[in-house]
């Protein structure tokens, strides 16, 4: 009988194995990462990736490469991002358009918005601002308010689109205070900004980049903002909680998610790096801030909770436009 031997190459081979992946977790992230911005080069989601990007290339050590694929709402470049290899390499800008409204209203959308990522955190939030003609005797909420409910449906109000976000916006304010207005839609914000301009529309609920300009121009009122805190652009305008509408909260956020199966060691050191920048990084704070947008710290899970409930909120809405 030949004697038994023992090889010991299938346990070296496991080994240098098991060796390698624990050492390439350890130097995570040791190349480039691509950021995936679901709309074009230039709007308010990439100048706010772009912020993100630097940021983290900055404190990571390797570039962030952002990579445009706009259309359909950002829809498209978010569908893409799911396809991506999960390797900890590639991330994307998730809104409250391609996450929860996109998801909502187009009926093409063939991703889950919380079942198909990894949310890596929130960056920053934009908020929908309640801004009225400079014809409107109202410099409160509550004036608005009284104004509808002793004149039902006599106050317009304008938007950027049929089901657009700031459609949704105004919907929510609505359904919060029982009162009634008209919905005139616009091509978009720009047009709807000039219409409570000229009083075409008494009411708008503007995206904060569309809007600012006018507002510190004096040529509309800002009564409320949508976000759960003051914007630093407009520290005496109150949140529309303050104002006396509890549990209204409207922006645009925008946060970073990776694809299904992302390693947990990727996502938690990218979520870190990003918290750490909005907490202790006063230049990235500052850059977040010109654009309009509130840096807006938040976990993994607390990102991830968030596109769900928004979900459930917008859902509600979305409905009564059936």
């Amino acid at each position: 009988m030949k004697p038994f031997r023992f090889s010991l190459l299938p346990t070296a081979i496991l080994a240098l194995g098991m060796f390698t992946a624990l050492a390439a977790h350890a130097d995570y992230p040791d190349r480039e990462i691509t950021m995936v911005v679901p709309f074009g080069a230039g709007g308010s989601t990439d100048v706010v990736g772009r912020i993100a990007a630097s940021a983290l290339s900055e404190s990571l050590g390797v570039p962030v490469i952002v990579d445009n694929r706009g259309g359909a709402g950002g829809t498209i470049g978010t569908q893409a991002a799911t396809r991506l290899d999960p390797d900890g390499y590639n991330i994307t800008v998730a809104t409250t358009s391609t996450h929860v409204v996109g998801p909502l209203t187009n009926k093409t959308v063939r991703y889950d918005p919380v079942n198909d990522f990894e949310h890596i955190g929130m960056i920053a939030e934009t908020p929908y601002v309640m801004v009225v003609s400079p014809k409107l005797d109202a410099t409160s909420v509550q004036d608005v308010i009284d104004h509808a409910r002793k004149n039902p449906g006599m106050l317009n109000y304008g938007s950027a689109g049929q089901g657009s976000t700031t459609h949704l916006a105004a919907l929510m304010f609505l359904d919060a205070t029982g009162v009634e207005m008209e919905h005139l839609p616009y091509a978009g914000n720009a047009e709807a900004t000039v219409a409570v301009m000229g009083d075409e529309v008494q009411v708008l609920f503007g995206s904060m980049p569309a809007v600012l300009p006018q507002i510190k121009a004096g040529t509309i009122k800002a009564l409320a903002v949508g976000t759960v805190k003051r914007s630093p652009e407009l520290p005496e305008v109150p949140t529309m909680q303050e104002a006396g509408v509890k549990d209204y909260r409207a922006s645009l956020w925008l946060g970073l998610a990776a694809p299904k199966n992302t390693p947990r060691e990727a996502v938690d050191k990218l979520s870190g790096e990003l918290r750490k920048a909005i907490e202790s990084n006063p230049e990235f704070v500052k850059q977040l801030a010109n654009s309009g947008a509130v840096a807006t710290s938040m976990s993994s899970e607390d990102f991830r909770a968030l596109v769900g409930s928004e979900l459930q909120t917008y859902g509600k809405i979305v409905s009564t436009l059936n």
